[in-house]
């Protein structure tokens, strides 16, 4: 395990028992977050993207906002739903997050989950062409970020601009050089694991997956990764991939931990439905003393695959809580599991 980060949904919900209670609260607290990540030596700060939902959405502001107060941490996303987003716009923005953090971004995408809405890209303007699911508008998105972040011209230059131009044809600025080698692709199954590694992506899987063969969920998620290393492999590419995997994992240090996660009982793997023709199969959460922790998590086949492990963070208990079980992964929990040797 070279590298642990977090990952934060942003969740607020105005009730008293929240600890953010507005959208200002979930953006401000995730900068102190970061921040906090950064000094106790994690290696990234990584949000989720939802629409329609109170929750972190637009994520460039934020993450060119704690690209401006840190300095090494990683910064990412996990993941944007790419259904929603405009390439070009989306290339001009991330080149720019990336900028201010020195080349720290390591952007997360994917063809998107159920969301809170029907539809919801529909609202944002865009929709399928003819012959096309919504999932195939979200890879040709996809593919279009791609090569636009290949930093090439292809816009013809107006013969009498307003600013002068540099020669031959144009492309979206600002242009991040190495960004392209950061995108990361949320798969949901081996077959878009594959697909992300022929198009030169790193992977990204999360706590859930298509239930592709009826074994445990680490099994099965260790397999989609030997699945993507396979066609990188076999696509040539000249440069390491990158693979993290997402947990929730919570070491039981006080009281205050026993009482939010000690009875939570969570200690298996669930099957549901995201829709009616896609069975999935959900990751167990790890709640137990460090030392029970290393035990179980050496047992996860799917953390011995990766190289980067996120940890899922309840957000809505406020920071200086989530700092604390940060640093309880790392100081008790990581240094076993292979982290910086």
């Amino acid at each position: 395990m070279k590298k642990i980060g977090f990952l934060s949904f942003g969740h607020w919900t105005p009730s008293p028992q929240s600890g953010t209670r507005s959208a200002a609260d979930a953006l401000l607290q995730s900068i102190d977050l970061a921040v906090a990540a950064e000094e106790l030596g994690a290696d990234g700060a990584y949000f989720r993207v939802h629409h329609f939902a109170r929750q972190l959405a637009s994520p460039f502001p934020l993450l060119a906002a704690i690209g401006a107060k840190t300095r090494k941490i990683e910064i990412g996303t996990g993941v944007i739903d790419m259904r929603y987003e405009n390439p070009l716009y989306m290339a001009e923005s991330a080149s720019a997050a990336d900028l201010i953090s020195g080349g720290r971004l390591q952007l997360g995408i994917s063809r998107g989950s159920p969301e809170q809405v029907i539809d919801g890209w529909r609202y944002f303007g865009y929709q399928p062409e003819e012959g096309e699911t919504e999932a195939d508008m979200a890879r040709r998105h996809t593919e279009k970020l791609l090569d636009v972040l290949r930093g090439e011209g292809f816009a013809k230059p107006n013969p009498q601009p307003m600013f002068a131009n540099p020669p031959g044809l144009l492309r979206p600025e600002p242009y991040s050089e190495g960004l392209r080698e950061r995108i990361w692709w949320g798969a949901g199954s081996n077959a878009t694991a594959a697909w992300a590694a022929k198009l030169g992506m790193n992977l990204q899987s999360s706590t859930l997956k298509d239930d592709e063969t009826g074994e445990a969920f680490h099994i099965q998620q260790a397999q989609q990764i030997r699945a993507y290393r396979k066609a990188w492999a076999e696509a040539g590419h000249e440069r390491a991939p990158r693979v993290s995997v997402s947990r929730s994992i919570f070491a039981l240090m006080d009281d205050r931990d026993r009482a939010y996660f000690g009875g939570s009982g969570d200690d298996g793997d669930k099957v549901g439905f995201l829709d009616e023709k896609t069975r999935a199969i959900f990751g167990r959460s790890y709640a137990a003393t460090p030392d029970r922790l290393i035990t179980l998590l050496k047992q996860d086949e799917a953390i011995a695959e990766a190289d980067t492990l996120l940890l899922t963070v309840p957000n809505q208990l406020g920071v200086d809580y989530n700092v604390h079980v940060i640093e309880s992964i790392l100081k008790y929990v990581a240094p076993e599991m292979g982290w910086r040797e």
